[in-house]
């Protein structure tokens, strides 16, 4: 079967470099004489892979050892509990900004664990759009501000590194790797992998070392950081791992994050200048808010909405029915979707007007 232009909003779609690299290595990885799935993580070939890996988001990213790069299980989901364990004190306050389902998610795990504060929230307009920093309201006694940069269900993503005034935590889990990103405002930042930098199965977890050293004594093994930056304690996802590494391998062939950022841009643009035309289509968010990421909009009625999607599939264009909480249509354009889908989207969208406008 021929591959389709995939809008999927997780997993993704993958680099088709990728994938036929990993389908050529299946069965035997270098000089293993195995599959890199049956090799041991304590192979010479796995940690030379995965300190490949690292090596690729310290390019990325600009960074030195003074971040731990971690990669551990559980998906974004555990990291909601998990950074609220590990950095929300007593007598502290995690402080959250509520721009969409996730982050509401987000802090109620940390109220599990202690005090939280719900900084600003975007809840009372629909979230369609990031609140300004501005208008934060961050407790006297934060431990951290926590953000998700990009919201996949809603369609709106922060345009800069907010700076509150004390380190943040961040969900990148979808947007990760797609522009530059300024280090020095985060303490810890995480990511499910399978948006934009590999398959479902992995998250990513950068935490700085001075963040690291706030960590209170006595937390479970498994789920204090300081287990995984001081040495590989089980056994970790290596397909995943293996699989991130290439697709880093394939953003760097592509220039920096700064050249990444333009294509990403580029191709939003096609999207929202065809939703801005006209009347018929309607972006979710505000437009100072818009994501890159995923391009969220309805059609005048909901059996439009239907059609243009059932239409859309039969011009080899999927997964474009938007999040089942909100309905309408979601094209998600991660970095590994090629420019040519979405000129082939935008293309459709303009013929469907015309046929049904």
């Amino acid at each position: 079967m021929d591959r389709l232009f995939n809008f999927s909003a997780g997993p993704g779609t993958l680099p088709a470099s990728v994938l036929e690299e990993a389908r050529d290595e299946m069965l035997a990885y270098k000089d293993a004489g195995a599959s890199v799935i049956e090799i041991s993580h304590r192979s010479p070939q796995y940690t030379e892979l995965v300190e490949q890996a690292r090596g690729h988001f310290r390019d990325l990213l600009g960074i030195g050892d003074e971040w731990k790069i971690l990669f551990l299980q559980g998906g974004a989901s555990l990291q909601f509990y998990q950074t609220a364990l590990n950095f929300l004190g007593e007598g502290q306050v995690g402080d959250y900004v509520v721009t969409g389902a996730w982050a509401k998610k987000a802090m109620a795990e940390a109220k599990l664990v202690g005090e939280t504060n719900e900084a600003a929230s975007s809840a009372e307009t629909g979230h369609d759009h990031t609140p300004d920093p501005s208008t934060w309201q961050v407790s006297d006694r934060s431990a951290y501000v926590h953000i998700t940069s990009n919201n996949t269900i809603f369609g709106t993503q922060f345009a800069n590194d907010p700076d509150p005034g004390v380190p943040m935590i961040c969900d990148a889990s979808s947007d990760f790797l797609s522009r530059p990103i300024n280090m020095d405002r985060y303490g810890l930042i995480y990511a499910g992998a399978q948006k934009n930098i590999g398959p479902a199965g992995v998250a990513v977890v950068l935490v700085r070392q001075d963040f690291l050293d706030r960590i209170p004594e006595g937390l479970p093994t498994l789920l204090d950081y300081r287990t995984h930056a001081a040495k590989l304690f089980h056994t970790p996802p290596v397909f995943a791992v293996y699989m991130v590494e290439k697709v880093l391998r394939w953003i760097k062939s592509g220039g920096d994050l700064a050249a990444m950022k333009r294509r990403n841009d580029e191709k939003a643009a096609l999207l929202y200048d065809r939703i801005d035309a006209t009347d018929f289509y309607r972006g979710h968010a505000r437009t100072n808010s818009r994501s890159n990421m995923n391009v969220t909009f309805n059609l005048p009625t909901e059996e439009l909405e239907a059609a243009f999607v059932a239409e859309a599939k039969t011009h080899g264009l999927v997964a474009l029915k938007g999040h089942r909480s909100v309905g309408g249509i979601r094209a998600s354009i991660y970095n590994a979707c090629p420019r040519e889908g979405v000129e082939a989207l935008a293309s459709f969208m303009a013929d469907f007007e015309a046929s049904n406008g």
